[in-house]
């Protein structure tokens, strides 16, 4: 999907194409954007970069700021590094990024109106957080239990045409504009002090969950009781009991530590879970074309970055907990997933908003 968006920014003109504006959680109106949608096999003679991109050494400079709620280490902060660096080297030096990582500038809880109101250019967001916004609530269906069947169902998806739909619906609600889909991991549960086996072991279990309503109800399609509270607080509640578990994927688990106060890790793959890196519109509309394209060019790496980073740790962890000691369990995902599915049935409310030719379409598109 990406490689559309390098040749669709450099032949484009600013005028021509443009998308109707967004808004964000303020209502205010926006500028026209352009939809990213790179190709980055096509080039122009006489271009700077080694990846053939148009040279946007003499534009105007463009400082931006990518938050992050993930930690120190882990692939999402090393891939925000990765990006920093390729975008700086691709635009010739006219397009910086300051990274803040550890939700050091902003919390999980308003880092996404800090992307909306233009105080962060670029962060991570999620479907569920999507889902929160007028017009936008049928994402939550794309974080439902079992929605994706494997990470290449996911990644092809996503990222490619019919993820471009995906993504220019989201941008034509709100003030900002999905650039990727970064896979974050298959989510599983761990426990303070109980072994998770079956679908039953999860009743009465304080899970810890995003405060959204989507993750909300993923919680109780788990069948336990959620808990909504911030990642920043997730290690000391789960030292100190305030809840009883929590659920993430693997490199995850290992990068906060998680596994330290929660040694008991049940393997559900309930969630194959992608984190999009959203860009500001109004941050977007304000770079050059070639500018556009570097950015677009440099998280199209920074993915690849993150992605191969990623399934490669996810392969080592087991092994890791293993050696730190903790109890690996491995329910039936059959049932866990029939009984997941079940409750989505079951209660239709949480489903009436989900846009369900989409979900059909994708569903088609499984492995």
């Amino acid at each position: 999907m990406k490689k559309r968006l390098i040749a669709m920014v450099l032949s484009a003109s600013l005028a021509a194409g443009a998308l109707t504006g967004c808004s964000g959680s303020s209502g205010k109106e926006t500028a026209p954007a352009q939809a990213p949608a790179a190709d980055a096999s096509k080039e122009s003679e006489g271009q700077a970069g080694s990846q053939g991109t148009a040279d946007a050494s003499a534009d105007p400079s463009v400082d931006l700021i990518f938050t992050s709620v993930s930690v120190t280490g882990d692939s999402h902060t090393i891939a925000m590094t990765a990006f920093a660096e390729k975008v700086k080297e691709l635009s010739g030096g006219s397009v910086t990024c300051k990274t803040y990582s550890d939700g050091t500038l902003f919390s999980s809880e308003n880092e996404f109106d800090a992307l909306l109101s233009g105080d962060a250019d670029l962060a991570y967001i999620s479907f569920p957080t999507l889902a929160t916004q007028s017009g936008l609530e049928w994402c939550s269906m794309v974080a439902s239990g079992y929605f994706w069947s494997s990470y290449d169902h996911m990644t092809n998806t996503l990222n490619g045409e019919l993820g471009e739909e995906v993504f220019g619906n989201i941008q034509s609600q709100i003030n900002c504009i999905p650039m990727s889909a970064f896979y974050l991991g298959s989510r599983v549960v761990n426990t303070r002090n109980k072994e998770i086996n079956t679908y039953e072991d999860m009743s009465g279990i304080l899970l810890r969950m995003p405060n959204s309503e989507t993750w909300l109800n993923l919680g109780e399609a788990l069948g336990a009781n959620p808990t909504p509270l911030s990642f920043s607080e997730l290690y000391t509640a789960l030292q100190t009991g305030a809840v009883d578990a929590q659920e993430n994927p693997l490199p995850t688990d290992v990068s906060a530590a998680f596994y330290e106060v929660a040694p008991y890790i049940a393997i559900t793959n309930h969630v194959i879970d992608s984190i999009l890196p959203c860009i500001n519109t109004d941050t977007w509309n304000s770079m050059t074309d070639a500018q556009k394209a570097a950015v677009t060019e440099a998280m199209e790496y920074a993915r690849s970055v993150n992605d191969d980073a990623r399934i490669e740790e996810e392969e080592k962890d087991i092994a890791f907990l293993e050696e730190k000691g903790c109890t690996i369990t491995y329910p039936d995902l059959v049932e866990f997933k029939e009984k997941v599915q079940a409750y989505y049935t079951n209660h239709p409310e949480q489903t009436e908003t989900w846009d369900m030719d989409l979900y059909d379409r994708i569903q088609a598109m499984a492995n």
